[in-house]
């Protein structure tokens, strides 16, 4: 049996394995609520050996091979967080964690509340003042609660009602954020019961009128069969008549892919989803790790109980386990491989994730070009990019997550957002500052999408450092009598912190290697950050919102490496208090000059909603951008071959252009002679 890759995700009989030790632990007649079941992936420094020894053909070391777990005692509060070390089939830790401390949710566990919540006698009264028509189907959207502080030590659940058509009742997949209603249960997850029923304000401010009649407006829906589709659009196919140019090694339950002088391995995981892990570039050593590390989205209605409003989808779900099976044709187009993991289920077995990564490639337009236009001779190429692409469905919305690699030594990281807006009711003929009104009758409120993305970098060696460059005016001199000069100025930071980017200044920030020096200008070998502003977060610093989103209040956080600080926000997200989170390393003020270093990347979206993004909003792009700089000794793409239309066989040519030029030869004696054109 071949030993797996240290940073390779558990395999099935892994999985079962890890789940069944735990198990043994506790009477046999004992219930379990499992919540995760993942790789404990090994110290950094044991698997640096290793990948040494594996990329230069040595013997290999031995690694340990454990497992992580979190689970309940089912149908109460005791939650644990265990390691289960494989190797030796031994329970190394097994902790009982203290208050507020809880897990993520999982699919089962959201139908049981959707199914607590609806059978409920108290909210069947309040669901029968609406007074709806026989047949009308009742939808709960169960939110993770969020936390403000009062009376929310207990994991509870906050269900948002809605309603389908009531004239197409038939329909599951009726836009049911169309027709929202004034009621949410919240439920306790250790009782499966409705502890409290919110009634909801639906008008400018906190007021809760009594339920009644319910207004039922007219559906708005997204699915093509509700359209009059149009007809005039042409088929575009992309074809590979020879195949693509990757190569994918599949090894167990990860994968090795090398294409265009990248190589590097994929992992999946139930939290983070896709993974990346000892990326090269023509056997350079770039990045340890590469991941989405978290993502926090805090809702703007200050009323209660839509003020406690904030996902955090990455450590509330999970990018893995929220995985779409992706649709040939569909999600991917061209020649697509598809990569497709296994994660652990509730009950500690296994839940096949088919085609969760389509790995394929695009043309992403010129490259590089240049025309001599003495001669008119063009020279172009195009660019080539590998796609690697996960899609999360979370409750409404939709998140399309790629890493992108060109021929240029570039690594691009997209998010694209779109999906359905959460909504509420409001009244009719009311509006608000903190919402849209996108439907009559239905409020989307505002909200932001911060994300953050985790870089542990390894530019061309494991000793890093983080510096930014900054442009400033030359003052007025005797050098600089016209007052045009401008000069740059690059910062080293030496301790863990938070910075953000001064758009005046062009601050850009670098991670580099001043070990390595560019033979061409003697400058450190770097990789530059290029990430798009947002708006950090706007909940005040004394709020929860504030407080547990740790990665949302600069562009960038630089930190010394520490072992299982992986997750931005924390480990556990639900209902936190912060104080686990990238803002709290960084407060350790620990040196990370030219040593092990990891830099989180933030960007995001505030989301003021218009009416276009309903019934289902235009995919919103965001694109991070990390691209060598005097990592190189020349454009590292000049070697990718000219586009030209015996390679591309395009159905058009465009007419050739030659510019009128200029030239004067010297002569023998090195007299210059008249200009000839």
């Amino acid at each position: 049996m071949t030993t797996p890759h240290p940073l390779a995700p558990l395999s099935a009989s892994e999985l079962t394995a890890a789940a069944a030790i735990v198990k043994s632990a506790w009477p046999g007649n004992t219930e379990f609520h499992f919540k995760a079941v993942t790789l404990q992936e090994p110290p950094k420094t044991e698997v640096l050996k290793y990948l040494e020894a594996e990329h230069s053909g040595r013997p290999l070391p031995i690694v340990s091979r454990k497992a992580f777990i979190n689970y309940y005692i089912r149908n109460s509060s005791k939650f644990h967080e265990a390691i289960v070390n494989l190797d030796t089939g031994r329970l190394e830790q097994n902790l009982l964690l203290g208050p507020f401390l809880h897990a993520n949710g999982d699919g089962e566990e959201i139908i049981a509340i959707e199914e607590a919540a609806l059978s409920d006698e108290g909210v069947k009264a309040e669901i029968a003042k609406l007074d709806l028509p026989e047949g009308t189907v009742i939808i709960s959207d169960p939110w993770i609660y969020g936390s403000d502080g009062i009376n929310d030590e207990e994991r509870q659940y906050q269900c948002w009602l809605y309603i389908r058509d009531p004239k197409n009742s038939s329909e599951a997949d009726s836009n049911h954020y169309a027709l929202p209603l004034p009621i949410s249960p919240v439920v306790s997850t250790a009782t499966m019961k409705v502890i409290r029923i919110d009634i909801l304000p639906t008008g400018a401010d906190n007021t809760i009128k009594p339920v009644q009649k319910y207004k039922i407006q007219p559906p708005n829906e997204y699915i093509p069969e509700a359209q009059t589709l149009r007809t005039d659009i042409k088929p575009l196919h992309v074809i590979q008549p020879e195949g693509a140019s990757f190569k994918v090694q599949e090894e167990g339950t990860s994968s090795v892919l090398s294409w265009q002088k990248w190589k590097f391995r994929v992992g999946f995981n139930q939290r983070e989803g896709m993974v990346l892990y000892d990326v090269r570039y023509d056997d350079r050593t770039l990045f340890y790790r590469m991941s989405l590390s978290e993502m926090s989205i805090p809702y703007a209605d200050p009323r209660h109980p839509f003020h406690k409003k904030s996902a955090f989808d990455l450590g509330d779900a999970g990018a893995g386990i929220m995985a779409n099976n992706l649709k040939l044709g569909c999600d991917c187009l061209g020649s697509i491989y598809y990569l497709s993991a296994v994660l652990s289920d509730d009950k500690g077995g296994v839940t096949e994730m088919p085609n969760v990564i389509c790995i394929h490639e695009q043309d992403n337009g010129i490259g590089w070009k240049h025309v001599n236009y003495r001669t008119g001779r063009g020279v172009v190429t195009r660019s080539r990019e590998l796609v690697l692409q996960s899609i999360i469905t979370v409750s409404n919305y939709e998140y399309i997550l790629a890493f992108k690699f060109n021929q240029a030594g570039e690594i691009d990281y997209e998010i694209r957002a779109t999906g359905i807006l959460s909504t509420q009711p409001i009244d009719e003929g009311v509006d608000v500052p903190f919402g849209t009104i996108v439907h009559p009758g239905v409020l989307a409120v505002h909200h932001q999408h911060i994300f953050s993305l985790r870089i542990d970098p390894m530019i061309d060696g494991y000793d890093n450092r983080l510096v930014y460059d900054e442009a400033f005016p030359m003052p007025r001199s005797d050098f600089n009598p016209h007052g045009i000069g401008y000069y740059v100025k690059e910062t080293v930071v030496e301790k863990s912190c938070g910075l953000d980017t001064v758009y005046e200044n062009n601050r850009t920030f670098k991670i580099q290697n001043v070990n390595k020096r560019n033979p061409i200008n003697g400058k450190p070998v770097a990789y530059k950050i290029h990430a798009p502003p947002f708006q950090k977060i706007l909940a005040d610093k004394d709020s929860y919102h504030y407080k547990r989103s740790e990665f949302s209040d600069h562009d960038v956080y630089v930190v010394k490496h520490r072992d299982g600080e992986l997750y931005s926000g924390g480990l556990y997200t639900n209902q936190s208090r912060g104080g686990t989170g990238v803002r709290s390393w960084a407060n350790r003020n620990e040196d990370v000059k030219d040593t092990d270093l990891v830099v989180f990347i933030q960007t995001g979206i505030n989301h003021v909603p218009r009416i276009e993004d309903f019934p289902v909003m235009p995919a919103e792009h965001l694109l991070i951008r990390i691209v060598p700089n005097n990592f190189f000794d020349k454009n590292p793409a000049l070697d990718v071959p000219p586009s030209e239309q015996s390679f591309n066989k395009s159905t058009l040519l465009s007419v050739q252009h030659k510019q009128p030029s200029t030239e004067t030869t010297v002569g023998k004696n090195g007299e210059c002679c008249a200009p000839k054109l």
